[in-house]
C-alpha cells in the first residue's frame, strides 16, 4: 500500500473514531433514559400515580443523565391499569464547523 493510502486510510479512520465519540454518548443516555422508563412501566405501583408524577419522574432522570426533555416531551397514557409513556426530544451534538440533531423517542408501556 502506497503512502498516501496509508495516510487516507488513517484520516478516515480518525474522522470515523473522532465523530463516534462525538456522537455516542447520546445514544448511551438515551438508552439509560429507554431502559428506566421501561422500568417504571412494569413497577407494581405506577397505577396509582397519575400522569404529573410519572411525568416528574422522567423529567428527574432525564435531567440527571443531562438529556434536555422538556415536560411538553413527555407523553403520559393510562388507562385500565395499563400506562404508556413516550418521550419525542432533540439532542444537538456540536462537531467541528457541523451541528448534529440527533432525535430520539424512547417509549415503553401499553
Amino acid at each position: 500500500m502506497s503512502r498516501a493510502r496509508q495516510f487516507l486510510a488513517l484520516l478516515l479512520l480518525t474522522v470515523f473514531v473522532y465523530i463516534t465519540v462525538g456522537l455516542l454518548p447520546a445514544f448511551v443516555r438515551n438508552l439509560r433514559l429507554q431502559r428506566y422508563v421501561e422500568s417504571l412501566t412494569h413497577s407494581g405501583g405506577i397505577h396509582t400515580q397519575n400522569a404529573g408524577q410519572i411525568r416528574a419522574q422522567v423529567l428527574q432522570r432525564a435531567a440527571e443523565l443531562r438529556l434536555p426533555v422538556a415536560a411538553s416531551d413527555v407523553q403520559v397514557e393510562q388507562a385500565d391499569h395499563a400506562t404508556r409513556i413516550s418521550i419525542r426530544y432533540v439532542v444537538p451534538v456540536r462537531l467541528p464547523g457541523y451541528t448534529v440533531k440527533l432525535h430520539f423517542s424512547p417509549s415503553a408501556g401499553r
